[in-house]
């Protein structure tokens, strides 16, 4: 028979790599986030390097690039000429997923 920590135990275990295997399939791919950049490569630069207007996003952090993505998509975020919100309201999460694992793969 199984004694009360076990069981705790058991479920503690199968809540974190529930949570561990739920995190890694929400990672973008970095290969489809270099499909979707069509739209950035104006204002960012080929690879994200920013120029003297619009900020380099080039190795930031996925998860700051996602946070900002949803945000610029819900209008949460403004950005100075509206832009964002326009480039960013038809992408799925996926697609900011992806887009946020290709920047943060840039070299800055």
């Amino acid at each position: 028979m199984l004694n009360s920590k076990t069981i705790i135990a058991a479920i503690i275990g199968s809540l974190l790599l529930t949570l561990t295997v739920g995190n890694a399939s929400a990672k973008g791919n970095i290969e489809a986030g270099a499909e979707l950049t069509t739209d950035c490569f104006e204002c960012h630069g080929q690879s994200g390097e920013g120029n003297f207007e619009t900020p380099a996003i080039a190795g930031l952090s996925q998860d700051y690039i996602l946070k900002r993505l949803r945000g610029f998509k819900s209008g949460e975020i403004k950005s100075i000429d509206g832009l964002m919100h326009t480039y960013s309201e038809d992408l799925t999460d996926q697609d900011m997923q992806d887009l946020a694992a290709y920047y943060a793969s840039r070299k800055k």
